[in-house]
């Protein structure tokens, strides 16, 4: 092991002497620091720019020209390919302008056109509203005086009518009364038939009611034709002998038939009176009556007619509002357009 020792130390010797030896020609020695101060200059080189020293190099000249003739094609391809697309973008920036320029006169014309409609409206209907709520409640001020006026008329006529059919109703029945009385007729089919023959139209046609009561007469009295009527102890027989003693000149007989003629004229005259009795009563009572009647018909058709004016003038005036609104809306919305435009003008012109 000491032998081993002793042979390490003798290597280690001249391995340094050798170390040694190798730095004698190493400026990088360890021990040595340079202190060189290291300076970068940022001068521009004093060169002449314009002097190459490849200008005169035929190479280099035919690299030169080659490629300034490249890229002189490929400027001249770039160009027709700009001036070709500035062409197309040209005309499509054209058409749409004229599509542009042809909307908004289509747009301002439409708008225009509108107004127009919505002003002439508002105008017309205006003037209606105007005239309707002027003409109108005078024309039917005039129609309503016109209205009473025929009403009143209506109400005489329909009254007069009334109290005539009343009257001659109320006639009538006091002839069948007065002959049944003044007649004494007892028996039920002659009456029956006496008040089926005499009616409203005929009450006052004296010899037709003289030949029927004569008839009666002679069927019931004289000619046994119908058993029915024939009763000659009835005291229809009696009274008409009594009634062919009269007052007259030297108190002189007359027939039967001249007897029932003179009584039937004093029935009818005296049915006559009071026909018109009747019919004076109920006309007047029917003239009140259908005057009210006809003259509140024609009040509650004025009034509606009033409604209906007022009604339409208010749906005219909201119609008219509504033109001029609708107006108002389409031309502030077409001069905020024109605004929008003239803006935009202005900057494409900057």
């Amino acid at each position: 092991m000491k032998v081993l020792y002793s042979k390490i130390l003798l290597f280690s010797l001249p391995f340094n002497i050798l170390v040694l030896s190798s730095y004698v020609h190493n400026k990088n020695k360890p021990y040595m620091t340079p202190h060189t101060p290291t300076t970068t200059s940022r001068m521009l080189s004093e060169c002449d720019m314009n002097t190459s020293i490849y200008s005169n190099d035929p190479d280099m000249k035919s690299v030169k020209e080659s490629f300034d003739r490249q890229t002189s094609q490929r400027f001249e391809k770039f160009n027709k390919r700009m001036i070709t697309r500035r062409k197309k973008y040209k005309d499509q920036r054209d058409k749409d302008i004229q599509q542009i320029i042809l909307k908004d006169k289509i747009d301002k014309s439409l708008a225009e056109k509108m107004e127009k409609v919505c002003l002439k409206c508002g105008c017309g209907l205006g003037g209606v509203a105007a005239s309707v709520g002027i003409i109108g409640p005078i024309a039917v001020n005039e129609w309503a005086k016109a209205a009473f006026l025929a009403a009143k008329h209506a109400s005489m006529v329909d009254a007069a009518a009334e109290g005539a059919s009343q009257g001659a109703a109320a006639g009538a029945a006091k002839v069948v009364e007065s002959v049944i009385k003044d007649m004494s007729i007892q028996n039920v089919a002659v009456i029956e038939t006496l008040k089926n023959f005499i009616n409203a139209n005929n009450y006052n046609q004296t010899s037709l009611i003289s030949q029927f009561v004569n008839m009666q007469y002679n069927m019931t009295c004289k000619t046994p034709v119908h058993a029915g009527f024939y009763n000659p102890s009835d005291s229809m027989c009696d009274i008409i002998t009594t009634l062919g003693h009269f007052e007259g000149s030297g108190h002189m007989n007359v027939s039967a038939e001249t007897s029932i003629n003179i009584a039937i004229e004093k029935i009818v005259a005296d049915a006559k009176g009071v026909s018109i009795a009747k019919t004076g009563e109920v006309t007047i009572a029917q003239r009140a009556i259908l005057e009210t009647r006809y003259v509140d018909a024609v009040d509650a058709t004025y009034a509606s007619c009033q409604t209906a004016i007022i009604a339409s003038v208010v749906a005219i005036l909201v119609i008219v509002l509504v033109m001029a609104i609708i107006f108002l809306i389409l031309r502030y919305r077409r001069k905020k357009k024109m605004s929008k435009k003239q803006q935009y003008t202005k900057l494409l012109n900057q």
